[in-house]
């Protein structure tokens, strides 16, 4: 049996070589959605290699997505991530090595692409994207997000609307967002004020199933039902730290060792540290095929806005791609709407149907099911009153009394507009208008 070929060490940089000038030549040529007249392929080329690309999340998309970044010719990317390499990490997320488990994402990347592409400048920062201002993101060209999380694509998406100033033509900046589930997984392009964005794109994103607490707390029966018992009975009966932090090692391993217990009492096998891990955080599982597949498409649209050298998603119609490679590979491109209504970057208030009999604490709660709001804890504010505030503790406690109160009985009308607010989402006021179901 013959042994495999070895390549020598400098046949990595002579494929990066090969790449370039294949690359060179789209990008340095007049194609067919360009102007011969006013293009320049020399500063198409150099626009690219100036420009400030930020890239949000390390994981499994991220790591597809610098990689590809560094190959396409952009060589000033930053990249955020706040989460450190775990073991369970490695079967997908390719810049990564055994040894590197305990460090930070963010930087082990930067450091990997770096070395395998020179001249290409990445800077990591091990934070979270809410540290930063809008000072901050307002120095990026584009910004391409490889999230997990709902709640963080929620943020960035409402800061750079917030950011559009319509006399700074600089303070525009696309979004550029993936996201993979198993085999399926969707690319888009989101211009801040002009298309749809992604709070008007929420409900295709609708919240995890509840599992009753009466489930929880008497009959388990799978392996995430004992989590979840540990995360919302034991937690709070028992409160080990302050407040549950997500993101904090020792936080989640209290977690995990409360689940197991949970689950060998009941003889249910399948709790690990990182289903622990993903079910608290609401981590979508990921494929690295599907991952490859949808960074390649997010960078594609990446290339096509810095070079114009051709029609990217969202011009002038077409903004959201999905995939689907459960049974085969297939893809399917439309338009997503901007939403009148939406709370981000609408102007009107979104109609919301309630039952006049129901109590203030059954509203609030509502907020959190609701695919078009999922808020985890909303403050509600009548025109010309403070219905519930969940903090300062001291306006929580003024305000509580008002949670066992009818909405008839607060005063509140049909037709009437309330605002909620939710601390995840500092820069936004959701606007609603009730609708009062009527009584048969």
């Amino acid at each position: 049996m013959a042994s495999a070929d070895v390549h020598p060490a400098s046949e990595p940089a002579r494929c990066v070589f090969l790449f370039r000038r294949h690359l060179d030549r789209i990008r340095t040529r007049a194609g067919p959605f360009t102007d011969p007249d006013s293009f320049s392929g020399e500063a198409v080329a150099g626009a690219m290699e100036t420009m400030k690309i930020l890239v949000i999340g390390a994981g499994g998309l991220g790591c597809e997505l610098l990689k590809n970044l560094a190959l396409s010719g952009f060589k000033d990317i930053h990249v955020i991530d706040m989460d450190t390499i775990d073991i369970s990490n490695l079967n997908r997320q390719f810049l990564f090595r055994q040894s590197d488990v305990g460090s930070f994402k963010a930087e082990v990347a930067a450091k990997f692409v770096e070395k395998r592409v020179k001249g290409v400048k990445i800077t990591p920062h091990n934070c979270r994207i809410q540290d930063f201002d809008e000072d901050f993101y307002m120095q990026f060209q584009l910004v391409v997000c490889g999230l997990d999380s709902i709640e963080a694509r929620r943020w960035i998406n409402a800061t750079l609307v917030n950011m559009v100033n319509e006399d700074v033509e600089d303070s525009y900046k696309p979004l550029i967002d993936g996201g993979t589930e198993g085999f399926k997984g969707q690319a888009r392009v989101i211009l801040p004020t002009v298309t749809s964005c992604i709070e008007c794109q929420l409900d295709m994103h609708a919240p995890r199933a509840a599992v009753p607490l009466c489930t929880l707390a008497s009959i388990p029966r799978q392996p995430e039902h004992c989590i979840e018992w540990a995360h919302v009975i034991a937690w709070d009966q028992e409160k080990p730290f302050p407040s549950l932090d997500k993101d904090d090692p020792e936080h989640i391993t209290w977690l995990y060792q409360k689940a197991l217990l949970r689950a060998h009492e009941f003889n249910i096998p399948g709790v690990t540290y990182s289903l622990t891990q993903g079910v608290v955080k609401n981590i979508i599982p990921a494929i690295a095929a599907t991952n490859s597949v949808i960074a390649a498409a997010c960078c594609n649209e990446v290339f096509k806005i810095a070079s114009n050298c051709a029609p990217f998603l969202g011009y002038p119609d077409n903004n959201y791609m999905m995939y689907s490679g459960n049974d085969s590979i297939y893809t399917y491109t439309f338009k997503h709407e901007k939403k009148d209504d939406c709370p981000v970057c609408g102007n009107l208030a979104r109609k919301l149907d309630v039952d006049p009999t129901w109590t203030l604490r059954e509203l609030v709660e509502s907020f959190a099911v609701r695919p078009e709001a999922q808020l985890k804890k909303p403050s509600i504010r009548a025109q010309f009153k403070t219905l519930y505030m969940q903090s300062p503790a001291s306006l929580e406690e003024q305000t509580r009394p008002n949670l066992d109160k009818t909405l008839t009985e607060l005063g509140l009308t049909d037709g009437e507009e309330i605002g909620v607010t939710d601390p995840a989402f500092a820069t936004v006021s959701f606007k609603f208008k009730l609708k009062f179901k009527q009584s048969d």
